[in-house]
């Protein structure tokens, strides 16, 4: 607003400047001798003036004269283009100036400016490839999805743009919310540049969201054959979309696709537990326990986790709890020292009611990892050896505010989730969530810590001493891992 207020007042004052100027010149009675050879003339001072401004004009016609004589000579020797170029040479100036001025807008995020420019450039200029570009770019960047459409789909006849007004074409149907034809456009681009890491990238997250795991693993295997995903990082990827395939499959009622969909995941990454998990139901309902227990084992020695415990429980899902715990051991031993392992073998320990074996397996793990699960298996030994309330109710007061111990947390937003699943429901990234510890922004509540004194002093003295078991059967169910 200031600046074309500016420019109005120049513009007022330059014309009061000149009217001045000519009312001096008529006003005035001097004259203006003009001598050329013998020939003196006397001028008035309008009549010098004009006759300034004739000199100019004919300086300059006779310089494009000049110039036209030059261009003709260049015709005459082969130049075909000579006279041409003579004629559109202003036309041509003016057209390049207005594309700088259209890629210098649009450079700095000023997309009104640059279509602006860039539709003065594609008047004056014969360069429809470059000016459809730039508009059809500068207007996306303004959010005009329609004009940048229009301008995207001229250039679609010529090989040379193809492929990018493509991929124009591509990103107006994502930012449209069209992500069927985004996605049919994703493919076309990939046919027509199958190493282009962009478009593999971006067909890769439209396959995914739209659960198209057939067609995403096809993808990541191209991706992988451009030498763009290390053979390491493609073989997990891919374990995650043939399980969540399987998964699909199951959904169906496509059972025995489901199954060998889950093996051929367990396969490329028998370190991914869901996978494993998997693997061992389905090799178990074909009859197989002895293979889903290996599977299961060499799952757990890379990471103890309480689904693959049990998984491996219910290959048997009839044993007794010695039993159950004899044939755990085998599993245990794969990785002993983990908190996984000395928990799940004093759960086991409980089952069996050998409660001194218990304390013994789970050690100073209250002191050195102490959560929920860790309290209440504590509380569950105390009670199986005859402690007093207190002491129960101690251990179990002290499980109301610990730590939850390791859950699924997505390495990219921090988001807790209950299961593993290959999508992050928090910021939708894929292949994010790690099993570890949480972090902890907030801490226990004050409503809690208030209760703390309530719960430890509140509770009425047991009068029979089967109406004071206070800890149910679930922590020491070795089906039921915490």
């Amino acid at each position: 607003m200031f600046w074309t207020l500016t420019k109005i007042l120049l513009f007022v004052v330059v014309v009061i400047a000149l009217a001045f100027g000519l009312g001096q010149v008529m006003d005035s009675t001097q004259t203006v001798e003009l001598r050329i050879f013998d020939m003196e003339f006397v001028l008035s001072p309008m009549a010098a003036l004009g006759a300034l401004v004739a000199l100019f004009v004919l300086v300059w016609l006779a310089m494009k004269l000049v110039a036209l004589v030059f261009a003709t000579l260049r015709f005459m020797n082969g130049d075909e283009t000579a006279i041409r170029r003579f004629f559109t040479r202003n036309r041509e100036r003016r057209g390049l100036d207005a594309l700088l001025l259209a890629m210098v807008a649009q450079a700095e995020g000023d997309g009104k400016t640059a279509i602006a420019k860039a539709e003065k450039a594609h008047k004056l200029l014969d360069k429809p490839l470059i000016t459809n570009l730039l508009v059809a770019q500068a207007a996306q960047m303004k959010g005009n999805g329609d004009l940048a459409v229009e301008r995207y789909k001229a250039l679609l006849d010529d090989s040379r743009t193809r492929f990018v007004a493509v991929q124009g074409l591509l990103k107006a149907k994502i930012e449209a919310g069209d992500k069927d034809k985004a996605q049919a456009l994703a493919q076309k681009a990939l046919e027509m540049q199958p190493v282009h890491e962009a478009t593999q990238n971006t067909l890769l997250q439209l396959q995914t969201e739209a659960e198209d795991w057939s067609g995403a693993r096809n993808t990541l295997m191209l991706k992988k054959n451009s030498g763009l995903l290390p053979r390491d990082v493609w073989r997990r990827r891919d374990a995650i979309m043939a399980l969540q395939e399987s998964d699909a499959m199951a959904a169906r009622g496509d059972l025995m696709r489901s199954r060998e969909a889950a093996i051929e995941a367990n396969r490329l990454s028998p370190d991914l537990i869901p996978a494993a998990v998997a693997a061992a139901h389905a090799l178990n309902a074909q009859g197989n326990g002895g293979y889903a227990a290996k599977v299961l084992k060499r799952a757990w020695k890379a990471l103890p986790h309480p689904e693959l415990a049990a998984a491996f429980a219910a290959i048997e899902p009839d044993e007794s709890p010695q039993q159950r715990a004899t044939r755990f051991e085998g599993l245990i031993r794969k990785n002993p020292d983990a908190t996984e392992s000395r928990m799940l073998l004093a759960e086991m320990q409980l089952a069996a009611e050998n409660f001194p074996a218990a304390r013994r397996a789970l050690g100073n793990l209250h002191e050195t990892a102490p959560t929920v699960r860790v309290f209440t298996i504590m509380a569950a030994i105390e009670r199986g050896e005859g402690a007093d309330d207190s002491v129960v109710r101690g251990w179990l007061t002290r499980a109301l505010t610990a730590k939850r111990g390791p859950q699924w947390v997505c390495s990219k937003c921090q988001h807790i989730h209950t299961t593993w699943q290959a999508i992050c429901d928090g910021c939708g990234a894929f292949d994010t969530l790690e099993w570890r510890e949480a972090p902890d922004a907030v801490g226990p509540s004050a409503t809690q810590t208030e209760l703390l004194p309530l719960i430890v002093g509140g509770l009425p003295k047991p009068v029979d001493s089967q109406d004071t078991d206070v800890v149910t059967a679930d922590p020491v169910d070795a089906t039921k891992p915490a």
